[in-house]
């Protein structure tokens, strides 16, 4: 009976761990992948047309240029098509040379500037955003939705 006992403890106690390891995983939230779409574009703002600007697995992230400005940001997944992107604004800098660009404190730094992010969501659920600044935009903040960084 003390047997019996020690093997239904011991089978509770496994699914309850497995219980917390799915419910650890399911809680995680997606990460957020700011990058620089002004240094990944290049001298490219020069040149009407489209541009690719960077390929993250199966997706392709193109910029439209007319007129030495930005006039949008497709994404385009190589077997299911064309993927939905989303457009923000936001007047922190959110991107830097080498990712995001935070101000001393943990605080996101306010320059003044109106920065423009085009996003598409890829296959881990995660966000990848491209800045740009407000100024390369041809339709300005035309559609934009106000950004919130995920916590």
């Amino acid at each position: 009976m003390n047997m019996n006992r020690m093997q239904r403890l011991l089978t509770s106690t496994i699914v309850i761990l497995g219980a917390f390891a799915l419910a650890s995983t399911a809680v995680a939230a997606p990460k957020q992948s700011h990058h620089n779409g002004q240094q990944l574009l290049g001298a490219r703002i020069k040149t009407n047309g489209e541009h690719v600007i960077d390929k993250k697995g199966k997706f392709t992230a193109s910029v439209q240029v007319s007129n030495g400005k930005v006039a949008g940001v497709h994404v385009k997944h190589a077997t299911k098509g064309d993927v939905a992107v989303t457009k923000y604004k936001t007047n922190k800098k959110m991107a830097g040379l080498d990712g995001p660009l935070y101000a001393s404190m943990g605080q996101d730094q306010y320059l003044g500037v109106t920065y423009i992010g085009y996003s598409y969501i890829d296959d881990y659920g995660n966000e990848q955003i491209y800045w740009f600044p407000y100024d390369m935009i041809l339709d300005g903040v035309t559609g934009a939705i106000d950004y919130v960084p995920a916590s």
